[in-house]
């Protein structure tokens, strides 16, 4: 027992609040020197009580002071108590520590929960973050109350010694990557981690950094001695964000809704019909010339061969001509057949078939 503990012990029966004082003696491990900085630490927003000025009285600004205290007094305890492990490894063991979830059960294990000035037990119960904030505005008034060791002692002895084993907490694995997974799954948010930037240091270690986003917003980012360390730590970071900045949560749901709005308009609009020609244009057909009528029509090839041949020579004899099928046919006296046209009649006109008919036929007398 302190010299200050000691005193504020024979003054007990001659002070107001003997009860809070006895209380918190036995949270503490010490008897509070001011009541009055605890009697805020244990006042919530909800209790609507004020001051002699008529402002509201609540533990939030004691809560971001202890919160501070925190990180530093634990950090340091760590720092301390595991030499030689790297800023990771030391990090984590903090966050750990600390987180909302640890002093939450932390303030319910201590009686700390059950001071709480509030709006009733009924909300209290229903509020899993007021008695973590009330442990961290603790901290702030032992601050102000004591000081820097007063703070330390108390992590030390009351806390780390009875009620944690900060071994134990140190090696064990906390997936922050994946409770903000979690949380943007349950959210329906998009995620991803981009690396910023890959280093050494100075004994030629790799450093990697890397970045948190969420609907493209950025979020916490890091750096560690693998991808796995980075993404954790910018994991971690932007957890502790989500959980602090309320409007960090908005902008990722403004930009969410942007994203939404903009997949369910239509991409492209309808086509205009008028811009389509009732049939296909169809490209057009080569012109059939007709043959004269001296001339011979053949389709065996060594006759087109002699004839092209009697061009080069005046004494050329003209090969003898085999008769076509049907020019026997056609002097039979049979009606003529439009099928026996070589070219492919569903691609000429009328006139053409016709003029191609002609030629053939007069080819044949």
């Amino acid at each position: 027992m302190t010299l200050t503990d000691f005193i504020e012990r024979l003054r007990l029966p001659f002070q107001d609040d003997k009860e809070l004082r006895l209380s918190l003696r036995q949270i503490m491990g010490f008897y509070p020197h001011n009541i009055e900085h605890y009697k805020i630490a244990l006042t919530h927003k909800s209790s609507g009580q004020r001051n002699d000025k008529g402002k509201p009285l609540n533990n939030e600004r004691l809560e971001f002071l202890g919160d501070a205290m925190l990180d530093a007094v634990v950090g340091h305890i760590v720092f301390e108590r595991f030499k030689g492990k790297r800023e990771g490894f030391l990090t984590n063991t903090r966050s750990k520590l600390v987180s909302r979830e640890s002093l939450g059960k932390l303030a319910h294990e201590m009686g700390l929960d059950e001071l709480i000035q509030s709006k009733g037990q009924q909300q209290r119960a229903h509020n899993s973050y007021m008695a973590g904030n009330a442990f961290e505005a603790l901290v702030g008034a032992i601050y102000l109350d004591l000081g820097y060791d007063a703070v330390r002692r108390f992590m030390e002895q009351r806390i780390l010694k009875q009620m944690v084993n900060i071994d134990t907490v140190a090696y064990k694995e906390v997936n922050f990557k994946s409770k903000l997974l979690e949380w943007t799954q349950k959210n329906r948010v998009r995620m991803e981690y981009r690396m910023l930037k890959q280093t050494t240091d100075d004994k030629g270690s790799p450093i990697f950094g890397f970045q948190v986003f969420i609907e493209g917003v950025e979020g916490g980012k890091a750096q560690g001695y693998s991808k796995k360390e980075a993404q954790q730590l910018s994991s971690k970071e932007t957890l502790e964000r989500l959980r602090r900045e309320p409007q960090f949560i908005d902008s990722i749901f403004a930009a969410k809704s942007e994203r939404t709005k903009m997949e369910e308009e239509p991409t492209t609009a309808a086509p205009n019909i008028d811009d389509f020609s009732e049939a296909p244009v169809v490209a057009e057909s080569p012109k059939v010339s007709k043959a004269p009528k001296d001339s011979v029509a053949s389709k065996d090839p060594v006759a087109s061969k002699g004839s092209a041949a009697s061009k080069g020579s005046a004494a050329s004899v003209a090969p003898k001509v085999v008769e076509a099928p049907e020019a026997a046919a056609a002097d039979d006296g049979d009606e003529f057949d439009l099928s026996d046209i070589t070219h492919n009649p569903a691609e000429l006109s009328k006139e053409e078939i016709i003029a191609a008919a002609e030629a053939a036929a007069f080819a044949e007398q």
